[in-house]
């Protein structure tokens, strides 16, 4: 593709944030170019079709929201099917339906009643005698005692986080939702579901009339084309246009491990959770669940957590006292720029569910834009 000498906009990452700020830029007359260093559009939301299956590339990516003007928005670019999240987790031998609601305590206690399942908690609580938690091992014990503790949230914590719970900080557990009613739906939020054709096709929607470039890094470009845009709207990590002259902000990352299989059905279920530290992932996605796929073949993915290097794909934020005050160095030096906005996950240091960045892409749409 032939980049103009000039654009109104330069929109440094296709994911969720540039598309929409895209979209919308074009639909009020500006000219966007957006560029992104993968071969994709579509950021860690992007699916791909293998045996005729919208495959998760990057892990479960399940949209829900209660925000009506997200909701009504992502609905002009597809069509979401009816898919609920209700995963499953296996510890050992034994199987629990999550989040924990009155179907999981009946398979760990045989209670029938939320008075019973309350009662079961409150004592398991008591007999841990913790009163203030020094870590996150004792808030959970403090929460929910140690049953579910040890089946539900141990192992598959320290998987995530690549520590144990007792060398990791109280208060990334806030609280722990106890459901006391038989409701296997993981979201509270009023919409859920899957756009029908995968999210690469909803955000090729969004992106139409925009010109895209794949393959491209934002230093490489620049250095070629300097004064390409009036504006930037840079979605890549805000440490490293800084040449990390701060420091590098950290993550955790994912590697993902998929295979075909010549079943049909290989696990009965979307989601399984697998909580034994022993197990070296943490869950296994069978994507044509999905979408209520009945090919004949079925493609699984299994999770692996895994510690972050510098260069490494970035998935979740570390959220520690280190990282906060690092971030706000890096924010700070940004409000001395001119033309260049820093947004969403990456450019912001702050983790979103996909309609929390739509809804924030939309603000920044608003500030820019106008209404």
């Amino acid at each position: 593709m032939a980049v103009k000498d000039s654009y109104d906009y330069l929109i440094v990452g296709a994911g969720l944030t540039g598309a929409v700020f895209a979209h919308e830029a074009i639909q009020r007359g500006k000219s966007c170019l957006v560029i992104d260093r993968r071969n994709h559009i579509a950021g860690n939301a992007f699916t791909r079709s293998v045996e005729d299956i919208n495959v998760h590339v990057y892990g479960a990516h399940i949209f829900h929201t209660s925000i009506r003007r997200v909701w009504d928005y992502v609905n002009q670019f597809a069509e979401f099917n009816n898919y609920v999240n209700s995963p499953v987790a296996i510890w050992h031998d034994e199987l629990y339906n999550l989040p924990f609601n009155m179907n999981t305590f009946n398979q760990l206690w045989g209670v029938k009643t939320p008075a019973e399942a309350q009662a079961k908690i409150a004592e398991a609580v008591a007999a841990e005698g913790i009163e203030e938690p020094r870590n996150l091992e004792e808030q959970a014990l403090s929460l929910v005692g140690r049953d579910v503790y040890e089946k539900l949230i141990k192992g598959y914590t320290e998987k995530q986080w690549g520590r144990p719970c007792c060398k990791l900080p109280a208060s990334i557990i806030k609280r722990i939702p106890c459901r006391m009613r038989f409701d296997n739906n993981y979201f509270n939020d009023r919409w859920q579901g899957i756009p029908i054709g995968g999210y690469t096709a909803l955000i090729e929607r969004m992106l139409a009339g925009t010109d895209v470039l794949l393959e491209c890094s934002y230093r490489d470009f620049i250095a070629e084309h300097p004064q390409c845009a009036a504006r930037t709207i840079y979605c890549g990590p805000i440490d490293e246009f800084y040449d990390y002259c701060f420091g590098y902000l950290e993550y955790r990352s994912l590697r993902f491990s998929s295979e075909v299989i010549d079943e049909v059905n290989h696990q009965g279920n979307a989601v399984v959770n697998y909580t034994d530290r022993a197990v070296p992932y943490t869950r296994i996605i069978e994507h044509k669940h999905f979408e209520y796929g009945t090919q004949p073949k079925t493609v699984v993915t299994r999770e692996y957590p895994a510690a972050w290097q510098p260069g490494d794909e970035a998935y979740y934020l570390i959220n520690d006292e280190r990282n906060t005050q690092l971030y706000e160095q890096y924010a700070d030096k940004a409000r001395t720029e001119g033309d260049i906005v820093f947004a969403g996950r990456l450019g912001g240091y702050k983790y979103y569910d996909m309609d929390k960045a739509i809804n924030a892409a939309l603000d920044l749409v608003d500030a820019e834009l106008g209404v």
